[in-house]
């Protein structure tokens, strides 16, 4: 699977991390940063870019991490078409993606540890969405909420 992995300093050695692991699972991995501990950088500066792609289809899903994994989905969920999610635990990881069609997991570098986060990437890319009828139409009232900027259709 095609992915794309982004963070700032808060989450960059859980990245790194993370990096090792999915190449060797045999993923093609896009890095977006951040590519060194600068902490003065700033999480939209490189959680913008991945969401992008994951949008535009250049990565089949995304990662993305912060130090809480709060404000990676908060900017995330700004592009249309992505549909992220803030995850710390295994049922969340499989249902975000079943029933909402997730297709960023957020975590936090200093709230999730490494093998927690594996676990829970691993679930993440494992998992598919049912597009059972009830998820289907729930998920186009969210997709109204973008073309509408939020006002209700």
């Amino acid at each position: 699977m095609r992915l794309g992995i982004a963070t700032d300093h808060g989450g960059f050695i859980l990245k790194e991390e993370l990096l090792v692991q999915l190449r060797a699972a045999g993923h093609d991995v896009v890095d977006f940063g951040a590519h060194e501990v600068n902490p003065l950088d700033d999480y939209p500066d490189v959680i913008v870019p991945l969401a992008l792609a994951v949008a535009a289809g250049d990565v089949t899903r995304g990662i993305a991490i912060c130090g809480s994994g709060v404000g990676a989905s908060v900017c995330a969920n700004k592009v249309p078409g992505v549909r992220a999610g803030l995850v710390h635990d295994h049922f969340s990881a499989h249902q975000g993606v079943q029933d909402d069609n997730m297709n960023v997991i957020c975590m936090g570098g200093r709230t999730v540890g490494p093998a927690v986060a594996w676990d829970l990437v691993q679930t993440f890319l494992a998992c598919e969405f049912s597009g059972a009828e009830r998820h289907l139409r729930r998920l186009g009232k969210v997709a109204s909420l973008e073309l509408h900027r939020g006002h209700n259709p």
